[in-house]
């Protein structure tokens, strides 16, 4: 792995070398004296703010993108008043366009402050032709613009935003490469996410991921496996699988393997304890899954599995090719091998044509699932997917009233479920001290749930059994029971 490699041992007189990932080493050694130099400048370490719009891929892209900061020499800050600001953006839904439009507003406010300020963007919401468009007409101060298939290319193109003057635009359409061993700087020391595969074929009409992700490509199960045992041995002790469709692994590789397949193999590694993994398609979990899941000593219990809508009519004009009926079914069936399975899921209220019957069968299947959360979500039309040009776009009022209804069965059903566990002992890993209380620390049960504990930060990172003695909704009051830890290594202390 090269990800440990000294930056002084590069010659950046020499010409780049063609192997990617030590090409992008070259450059961040080039990227470093940039850096010194802008220190020596401006007569500090030059500081930077990375800020993650969207999804867990997201979240893991720009750990990378801390990673070679910090290698190149910058300080990682929380202000967005730094020398360098860097915006990841997602572009699910428009509203989170239009954050990104109004936090550029501010931005600009800051440069003018600080003609040495940079501004990068990157994420989903570049690959959209009329946002580069409207980016180059109305925010021409920001300094670089990136896609999600270049992300590691970051440093080469940072060196171009200090070698040139104007905005520099890099987005590709597609592509099939995957650079490994990149720096990346975990968000926690404990748990990390892994990206096993990267792109979506699915083309629900909702969706634009496919068209700013691209089409699904995996990483090769040796190079995960290889991954996953160094974040181990750096204190990792557990992990979550990312991919759009997990469900859909490895069928695109040279040797063709599944995704339960690779999950055997990731439980055997030493030292691992525990293994979570999204998002799961409805249309090809497969019952070797459920079968993987069940005898697993590691998988946590808890599958996030997304319904979008419990019409048959309104899934088929999604393009999800799954019916209500097998929709209940496959929930039926996990219950029945895993039975102490959390199921989570997202639905959407509104879609094009759906009608208050339609409606009634999303809120038939969420009372028969019995779903321990779900994510609510208003459609939200998406310039260049098939929905958005479909007729009988739903009324805003007709929409509020139905996505109202829904939730407060979700939210009826859900309570339902978590408080089933009140009075049980089972094992959760503090992630953190409690924002609000620091007499308390947070943690998360194998099924997902949050539970709040006395403790401190010598808590965090240790799995720990712990008595959950109130439900309060969606989370638990409890105590550590006899204050017996577990270190990383499964032992009590």
């Amino acid at each position: 792995m090269l990800n440990n490699i000294t930056l002084d041992e590069i010659n950046i007189n020499e010409s780049a070398p063609e192997d990617e990932t030590k090409r992008q080493y070259y450059y961040m050694a080039k990227a470093r004296e940039h850096v010194k130099a802008l220190a020596e400048e401006i007569g500090h370490t030059p500081t930077c703010c990375v800020t993650t719009f969207g999804c867990q891929m997201n979240a893991r892209d720009s750990e990378k993108l801390v990673g070679i900061l910090e290698k190149i020499g910058y300080e990682i800050v929380e202000t967005e008043k730094a020398d360098f600001v860097i915006f990841n953006t997602c572009t699910v839904r428009d509203n989170a366009n239009q954050r990104v439009y109004g936090r550029l507003g501010e931005l600009n406010g800051y440069k003018k402050k600080n003609p040495k300020m940079k501004i990068a963007l990157c994420g989903c919401m570049m690959q959209e032709p009329a946002v580069i468009e409207k980016l180059k007409k109305s925010y021409s101060f920001v300094d670089l613009i990136f896609g999600t298939h270049n992300i590691f290319k970051f440093a080469e193109l940072l060196c171009a935003t200090f070698e040139s003057k104007g905005m520099i635009i890099d987005i590709w359409k597609d592509t099939d490469k995957i650079v490994e061993d990149l720096p990346i700087e975990r968000k926690y020391a404990f748990k990390s996410g892994i990206n096993i595969m990267f792109g979506c074929n699915n083309f629900c009409s909702y969706c634009i991921v496919p068209y700013v992700r691209g089409r699904e490509r995996s990483r090769e199960p040796k190079d995960i496996l290889r991954e996953i045992e160094s974040l181990v041995a750096d204190g990792v002790v557990e992990v979550m699988l990312l991919g759009q469709n997990v469900n859909s692994y490895g069928k695109n590789l040279e040797n063709p393997m599944t995704f339960a397949q690779l999950l055997r193999e990731v439980e055997k590694i030493e030292g691992l304890k525990r293994i979570r993994f999204m998002t799961s398609h409805p249309k090809d979990l497969s019952d070797e899954l459920i079968q993987v899941m069940k005898e697993s000593k590691k998988i946590c219990r808890h599958l996030h599995l997304p319904l979008q809508s419990g019409s048959t009519e309104i899934l088929k004009n999604m393009n999800r090719r799954y019916t209500k009926e097998q929709y209940l079914e496959l929930a039926k069936r996990i219950r029945r091998e895993i039975p102490d399975i959390a199921i989570t899921t997202d639905i959407i209220v509104g879609f094009p044509g759906e009608t208050p019957e339609d409606l009634e069968e999303t809120i038939d299947v969420v009372r028969k699932v019995k779903f321990d959360n779900a994510f609510t979500f208003i459609y939200s039309k998406r310039t260049g997917t098939p929905a958005a040009a479909m007729e009988n776009q739903v009324p805003e009022e007709q929409v509020k009233i139905g996505f109202d209804k829904l939730l407060k069965v979700v939210q009826e059903t859900a309570r339902e479920q978590v408080a089933k566990y009140q009075g049980q002992v089972m094992e959760a890993l503090i992630e953190e001290v409690n924002e609000n209380d620091a007499n308390l620390v947070t943690g998360r049960l194998s099924n997902n749930t949050i539970v709040h504990v006395p403790g401190d930060a010598s808590f965090i990172g240790k799995i720990v059994p712990v008595s959950l003695d109130e439900c309060h909704g969606f989370y638990y009051m409890g105590h550590v029971v006899g204050r017996q830890e577990i270190d990383i290594n499964g032992k009590r202390v």
